[in-house]
């Protein structure tokens, strides 16, 4: 896991935002060819748009490397390029929740913060709830608390994570238990899958009409309609000629 290997902040970011509901070894690679194509801060945050979200095919929910992008941006114009280092400031951030921001902080500047994400919530539900359901996180963050090593901190949850990645394939999954738990849902056939498949449309024909779209790929032109509309408000579209393109 390459982004173990460093304390650089935008690398750190983009990990945790990769990992997001993708498996680790589909994000060693692109996480690596991401930095290529963007190999600091201001160079995504300079990017066109475009660029940024062919890079990202393959990974899914677009929407994170939209966040990313923006999340550049703010830093840029907000802090004169300079990485923000307190929880409060990364959670100004676009697409930056309370984990993100606390795992950024902890793993790129040693802050000793408290969180929760799906591994380590898997090791505490084994230890600590055995014949529970519906364990809150309410109930584990005192626990992590507690636990947690202040002087390594980083390290300390890299070993929790691991752990708890280990336990899933020895045990039923503890994290099951979880009142957070819910099952993805299947993405062949869903809006997800329609959204994707628009957004790489419109990739390679910029200025595509919304009629045009429902015929290349045979869906309904009032759900391609509808996706248009909530792509152009999340920011990823806007009007070019008759139709959609990419923004920026």
């Amino acid at each position: 896991m390459p982004w173990r290997e460093t304390r650089d902040p935008y690398c750190i970011l983009i990990s945790e935002i990769m990992l997001q509901q993708t498996q680790v070894e589909r994000v060693k690679a692109k996480y690596a060819e991401f930095l290529a194509a963007f190999p600091t801060l201001a160079d995504l945050a300079a990017a066109p748009l475009p660029e940024v979200l062919r890079v990202w095919q393959g990974l899914g929910y677009n929407r994170r490397a939209l966040a990313l992008k923006r999340c550049a941006e703010e830093i840029v114009e907000r802090f004169a390029g300079n990485f923000p280092t307190t929880i409060e400031a990364l959670e100004s951030l676009p697409g930056i929740g309370p984990y993100t921001a606390r795992a950024v902080a902890t793993f790129a500047f040693g802050a000793v913060e408290a969180f929760i994400e799906t591994n380590i919530r898997t090791v505490f539900i084994h230890f600590f709830f055995h014949g529970r359901d519906k364990v809150g996180d309410r109930e584990i963050m005192p626990l992590v608390g507690a636990t947690l090593d202040r002087a390594d901190p980083r390290t300390w949850y890299y070993g929790l994570m691991d752990y708890g990645a280990l336990l899933k394939q020895s045990y039923p999954n503890p994290g099951r238990r979880s009142a957070h738990h819910t099952r993805q849902s299947r993405f062949e056939g869903s809006n997800r899958q329609l959204r994707s498949r628009m957004l790489r449309a419109v990739m390679a024909h910029p200025g595509i009409t919304a009629e045009g779209l429902a015929e290349l790929l045979g869906a309904e032109a009032e759900a391609v309609q509808s996706n248009l509309e909530t792509m152009k408000r999340e920011g990823f579209l806007c009007k070019q000629g008759k139709g959609m393109g990419i923004r920026g």
